[in-house]
């Protein structure tokens, strides 16, 4: 082997294992690596004028699998019968409309599972959602959203 194939593999895997390390800071780094972080990344949006709702329709990046699947189940047939989803309004916020304020959020749990209390304030008016929290491979998940409305696994009628 020449000196300078041997460069050239030491380059080549350099950038290789550069590249993979990237990658997994990149993971890590979208991933929140605590319940806290993932509840506030998803509502301290909401407090901004003009902030448009999270995209739950992308449900695998909010809700663990079952949930998720039954979401998308739920859209997809919906949409081939030409009717609106059983979900119409943002999950996050109880709503189809909102102006929120006065954001309070507050985790408990221990291990791979956590309850979320977020209050706030839409429109003037005092509201407060409960998300049960699971830890998934790709990081925490929303289990259930229980509002005044109902429940996200009643109204997909899941256990």
């Amino acid at each position: 082997m020449t000196a300078e194939t041997l460069s050239r593999r030491v380059l080549l895997g350099g950038g290789l294992v550069t590249a993979l390390s990237g990658t997994e800071v990149m993971a890590q780094a979208t991933a929140p690596a605590t319940a806290q972080s993932f509840v506030e990344n998803i509502y301290r949006p909401y407090l901004k004028a003009g902030f448009q709702g999270q995209p739950y329709d992308d449900t695998a990046r909010f809700f663990v699998p079952a949930l998720a699947q039954a979401m998308d189940r739920d859209t997809r047939e919906a949409k081939r019968r030409n009717e609106v989803p059983t979900l119409n309004g943002d999950p996050f916020v109880d709503a189809q409309d909102w102006e929120i304020s006065k954001l309070s959020i507050d985790v408990t749990g221990s291990g791979d599972t956590a309850t979320a209390r977020v209050s706030f304030h839409n429109f003037g008016e005092a509201r407060r959602v409960l998300l049960e929290l699971v830890k998934t491979p790709a990081g925490w998940r929303i289990a259930d959203i229980k509002a005044p409305s109902g429940s996200l696994k009643a109204l997909y009628k899941l256990k």
